[in-house]
């Protein structure tokens, strides 16, 4: 076969917004759900820009019967005057060329999250059409684009108010680009929120008029993060008042607020410029390593620890802390356009700083706090240690052989990126799967019953498990990262993680559990797309036919919704109808087909939007307390859904 010929044709060129469209991953993280409402994030965040440059202090978005979003702010307004390079007028240049905008050298704003230019053409390039509104001294100017190009010059379309001024951006995602399109208002809804929290003096109103009647939220905190760590802690059992602090250094302004619970874990979150740092980053580094130096420090001078013992480790001193760390940096770095980590190095320095001076001032004032702070450390240090002569026992011990534990039917392939494992539940289901699969792709791990709630269990139990056990050995790649490091996703050896339960309320309930732990105990998997959700159909109807014709050898039905539409489409007693109450009902034909067949199978791909929506939703869900968790299965039993 002759090879085609590599030379200067080969190389091509994207212009103006065409890279976007091309490889639209790269500015918005994915095109599934997550990405979509990144787009609504990216308008978002240039009006809290105009907020932070202090012209703006309401912002207004709503999700429309359309299926567009409109983001409206009372800022000072897009420039609207002919820009001196490209000729065209300022709005346009911001919404159709990469990397321009006023955040850049001497532009409009001396804090910003938006640094890297893209945001407004990014979400305009995804777009089917949008159209920009800008309300400036009296006047009303419009313009059109659509899939990132101007249709139609910038025109004035009516008057204004003169102290009126502001953006109003409307836009359609683009259905070639994005899996769905339709906005994830619970997730948008949560970010809306966190801005608020971090901009106390900023009032957000939210809009979902997609229902038969319209929702309404309006997001205005006045106490800022302190309200935020409040809010994290509602329901748990808190040992100290919320430390509170802020201040500037070297135009860095920081800001910290934290709390402990009486919990065994850590619960810290980063934000740069209102950005969340997912990954978290030098600020957060920063923070952690001087906190811990200074508890140490302090549990020396008390005499809690003495010369021969050993420091408190990192852990042990945030274990329990809730804690928000937010700054303003005049020229942040973030790794990736998505900014999910801080890369300065002056902001752990100042961070460092600030919290070492602020930090000791309020704890030798506060005796009683830093001894609950202590004892809290303390607690954490003596059930790592048992901890960690458990894991020891456990894990020195003979481990399962990949190849020859009883519950793992491996794949042939020992290539990562092309082997997938099923977690079935139960013999049945097992056997039909390792039956009904491909031997060299797909591997097969039955697990008996619900695993261990490990939201309730210490991590002895949880080593102890024998479901556990076998998905850790597995998998291979380790756990919880914090405890030793052990956790590396390079050693994975499947790179999707498929969940396959029946669909009924104990299979909801298993998968309930199984993404408990891997949110807890093994969060990468989540955090790079490896985990998914498989969706067996409920029901099979095949039309009744004297003779069978093609296409009527019967049609799956993946919901009740599905069954209902196909009743109203054919007469009842024209088709036979087969309701599968487990996957072991299947035969191995019929699950390959509908199931595993990755050409015709249907996934759903777990995210993790933000860490506080996780956060509250999975110890609501898997903690102790019934009430709202009762509350809010009532509330979302018929909305509820991970997303692909």
């Amino acid at each position: 076969m002759a090879t085609k010929k590599y030379d200067a044709n080969s190389i091509s060129i994207l212009e103006g917004l065409e890279a976007v469209r091309k490889r639209p991953g790269m500015y918005i993280g994915s095109v599934g759900t997550k990405g979509l409402n990144h787009l609504i994030y990216e308008i978002v965040d240039n009006s809290v820009d105009e907020h932070l440059a202090g012209f703006c202090s309401e912002i207004d978005v709503s999700l429309n019967a359309d299926g567009t979003a409109t983001i409206k702010d009372n800022g000072r307004g897009i420039p609207i005057g002919i820009h001196p390079k490209a000729g065209i007028p300022a709005v346009e240049v911001v919404f159709t060329v990469l990397h321009a905008g006023g955040k850049f050298g001497d532009g409009g704003y001396k804090i910003s999250g938006g640094l890297h230019g893209v945001g407004a053409s990014v979400v305009n390039a995804l777009s089917v059409w949008l159209e920009v509104e800008i309300r400036l001294e009296g006047k009303v100017y419009k313009q059109r684009y659509e899939r990132g190009k101007a249709v139609a010059p910038l025109k004035e379309i009516g008057t204004c108010r003169k102290h009126d001024t502001g953006t109003t951006v409307t836009f359609l995602p683009d259905g070639e680009i994005f899996e769905k399109t339709r906005f994830k208002a619970d997730s948008i809804k949560s970010r809306l929120h966190e801005i608020a929290y971090l901009n106390p003096g900023l009032t957000i109103n939210f809009k979902d008029l997609r229902g038969e009647a319209p929702e309404e939220e309006t997001f205005h905190e006045e106490d800022g993060i302190l309200a935020y760590v409040k809010d994290l802690n509602v329901g748990k059992e808190t040992v100290c008042d919320i430390v509170y602090f802020k201040n500037k250094q070297d135009d860095i302004e920081v800001e910290v607020a934290f709390q402990y619970v009486n919990e065994f874990e850590e619960n810290i979150l980063g934000f740069c410029n209102n950005i969340y740092t997912q990954e978290g980053g030098t600020h957060i580094t920063g923070f952690k390593t001087k906190f811990t130096m200074i508890i140490n420090q302090y549990a020396r001078e008390l005499g809690i620890l003495k010369d021969k013992d050993n420091n408190f480790t990192g852990l042990d001193v945030r274990n329990g802390m809730t804690a928000i760390v937010a700054i303003k940096h005049p020229a942040p770095r973030f790794e990736g356009q998505t900014k999910t980590k801080l890369d300065n190095p002056d902001a752990s320095t100042v961070v460092s700083a600030i919290t070492n001076d602020e930090v000791q001032l309020y704890f030798d004032k506060n005796l009683d706090a830093l001894k609950a702070v202590i004892a809290c450390a303390e607690k954490s240090a003596k059930i790592r240690k048992a901890e960690e002569k458990a894991k020891t026992n456990l894990l020195t011990k003979q481990k399962f052989s990949i190849d020859s534990n009883g519950k793992l039917a491996n794949c042939e392939s020992r290539n990562p990126e092309e082997c997938e494992v099923f977690i079935v539940e139960g013999d049945s289901a097992g056997g039909s799967a390792k039956s009904a699969r491909n031997r060299r792709t797909q591997a097969i791990l039955p697990i008996r019953g619900k695993i261990l709630n490990v939201e309730k269990a210490t991590i002895d139990k949880v080593l102890a498990n024998a479901e556990i056990k076998t998905m850790i050995n597995s998998f291979n790649c380790g756990f919880l990262e914090g405890y030793g490091n052990d956790f590396d996703i390079s050693k994975l050896r499947y790179d999707k993680i498929i969940i396959m339960t029946d669909a009924d309320v104990d299979g909801a309930h298993i998968d309930t559990l199984l993404l408990t732990f891997f949110y807890r105990f093994m969060p990468e998997l989540i955090n790079q797309g490896h985990v998914y959700i498989a969706t067996p159909p409920l029901y099979k109807v095949v039309p009744k036919k004297t003779k069978k014709k093609s296409g009527d050898e019967g049609m799956y039905l993946y919901d009740d919704k599905a069954l209902e539409n196909y009743r109203k489409n054919h007469e009842e007693g024209s088709f036979t109808l087969q309701r599968y109450k487990g996957l072991g009902e299947m035969d191995p034909e019929q699950l390959w087909e509908t199931t595993l067949n990755p050409e015709t199978r249907i996934l759903k791909q777990v995210e993790i939007e933000d860490a506080r929506m996780a956060t509250e939703v999975t110890s609501m869900l898997m903690g102790s307390e019934v009430p709202p968790r009762r509350a809010f299965i009532y509330a979302h039993a018929n909305e509820a859904e991970i997303d692909a």
